[in-house]
C-alpha cells in the first residue's frame, strides 16, 4: 500500500471515470480515475499504444475526453470555452519528445518564445531565459541555432522553454528517448531537482530501468486501465519470460497522492 500525506496538497489534476475513443470505435482510455496533487512526481508506463501520449494531452487540453469528466487547477474543462484554454496552458509546461524548436530561432529565442506570445516585454523575461538556459547546462549555447545542437542540446532547450512560464505542472513525453542514457539521466535529474523545488512533474517513458532507478511512483496504463503502483524495486536477478517487472503494491490510481 503507498501510503503519502496529502495534508495541505491542492489538487491540480482529476480524471473522473474518463474514457477516450476515436471514432467511437476503439477505447483508447476507459473509465480512468487519476489524481495528481501538487509536489507529485509520477512516472506514466505501458506498452506501445496503451495510451500515454493521449493522457498526457487531455492534461495539456489538445484532446477532450469520450466520456467522464477532466478537472484542472479546480476547474471543470470538458464544456470550457475555446477562448479560455490557452490561459489554463500557461500552468502547464510540455516537453515534447521531438523537441518541436523552431529552426530558424537561436535556443534564447525558443525558450523565450512562450513569452512573447504572452505579450510580455523582452526586458522582464531575459534574464529568466538566460538563468534557465545555464541551468541546464547550456550558458554557452544560447545563441546557438537548433542545427548546430546536439539531441541532449535541444532536449535541454526545451526543457528550458516548458519551464520559462513557471508553470505548475511539467509534462515531460518520453524526455529520455532520442538522447545517450548518460543525457537521459542528466535531465531526469533536472526534473527531479524541479520537483523537488515545488513544481509537479509527470513523465511519460518506455525505459523501467530508468523509472527503477528513479525510485518515483507509477502510474502504469495497460488496457486502457489506470493504475497507481509504487516503486519498482531494484532487479536482483533477470526476470523470467512473462514475469511482470512492474509487479508492486498497487491500487486504484483515484485519490492517491
Amino acid at each position: 500500500m503507498i501510503q503519502e500525506s496529502q495534508k495541505d496538497r491542492s489538487i491540480l489534476v482529476k480524471f473522473d471515470h474518463v474514457g477516450l475513443s476515436y471514432d467511437g470505435v476503439a477505447d483508447i482510455l476507459s473509465d480512468v480515475d487519476m489524481v495528481i496533487r501538487d509536489g507529485d512526481f509520477r512516472f506514466l508506463t505501458g506498452p506501445s499504444g496503451a495510451g500515454k501520449t493521449s493522457l498526457l494531452k487531455m492534461i495539456y487540453l489538445a484532446q477532450r475526453p469520450s466520456t467522464g469528466a477532466v478537472t484542472l487547477f479546480g476547474e471543470n474543462v470538458n464544456q470550457m470555452p475555446r477562448e479560455q484554454l490557452p490561459l489554463m496552458r500557461r500552468r502547464i509546461g510540455v516537453v515534447f519528445q521531438e523537441f518541436r524548436l523552431l529552426e530558424h530561432l537561436t535556443a534564447f529565442e525558443n525558450v523565450a518564445l512562450p513569452m512573447r506570445v504572452q505579450g510580455v516585454n523582452q526586458n522582464e523575461y531575459a534574464q529568466d531565459v538566460t538563468e534557465l538556459l545555464t541551468w541546464v547546462g547550456l550558458g554557452d549555447r544560447i545563441f546557438a541555432l537548433p542545427e548546430t545542437l546536439s539531441g541532449g542540446e535541444k532536449q535541454r532547450v526545451a526543457l528550458a522553454r516548458a519551464l520559462v512560464a513557471k508553470p505548475d505542472l511539467i509534462l515531460a513525453d518520453e524526455p529520455t528517448g532520442n538522447v545517450d542514457p548518460i543525457m537521459g539521466e542528466r535531465i531526469m535529474r533536472l526534473l527531479v531537482e524541479l520537483n523537488r523545488l515545488g513544481t509537479a512533474v509527470i513523465v511519460a517513458t518506455h525505459d523501467l530501468d530508468l523509472v527503477r532507478r528513479m525510485k518515483k511512483n507509477i502510474l502504469r496504463l495497460k488496457g486502457g486501465r489506470l493504475t497507481l503502483h509504487g516503486p519498482l524495486k531494484e532487479r536482483t536477478h533477470k526476470p523470467a519470460a512473462g514475469q511482470d517487472q512492474g509487479a508492486a503494491a498497487s491500487r486504484s490510481a483515484m485519490g492517491a497522492g
